[in-house]
């Protein structure tokens, strides 16, 4: 695939609509040629889990200044401008991006959604990745990277992945 823009959400908690963050990388030709991320103010004001903190290090602080959902992803799509998104387990991400573009009264764009964690079971033997997770897909794939449940350095995972494999 040569034209997408790949998409990674970090939530509060467990609620879809707790977006706290948002990382994205945009690749047309084969070639990446941006990338966002944002640090998102989760409204309504929800909770932060001590377990989701401990998972992506953002907190109530982080995000006390932050722009809202709304804000945010009107500076994303036009970054998006049109092209397929792609996450890594869209289930996820696309429930949260739904459920915030509701919360905000917002129009879902009805955007083609794709997803690696599905294309890589259906390309590689579980034998021979172990797992699907970003970490050992990119391991097992020879693509180099760190600072996992970071929103940007998850969707630049997955951009790469889907280059090789989409």
């Amino acid at each position: 695939m040569d034209n997408f823009v790949a998409v990674d959400v970090e939530t509060a908690n467990n609620e879809p609509t707790s977006i706290c963050a948002i990382g994205a990388v945009k690749v047309v030709g084969g070639i990446i040629v941006d990338r966002f991320y944002e640090l998102v103010k989760p409204e309504p004001e929800y909770y932060f889990r001590h377990f989701t903190e401990n998972i992506h290090g953002i907190g109530r602080n982080d995000t006390e200044n932050a722009r809202t959902f709304d804000r945010v992803w009107r500076d994303l799509d036009r970054i998006i401008d049109g092209l397929p998104l792609v996450a890594h387990n869209k289930g996820f991400d696309e429930r949260c991006i739904r459920a915030a573009h509701r919360c905000y009264g917002m129009e879902y764009p009805g955007y083609q959604f794709l997803c690696t964690l599905v294309k890589s079971r259906q390309t590689f033997p579980r034998s021979l990745v172990g797992s699907f997770s970003l970490p050992h897909l990119c391991g097992f794939m020879g693509i180099p990277f760190n600072n996992h449940h970071n929103a940007l350095a998850d969707a630049e995972a997955c951009a790469k992945i889907a280059m090789a494999i989409l």
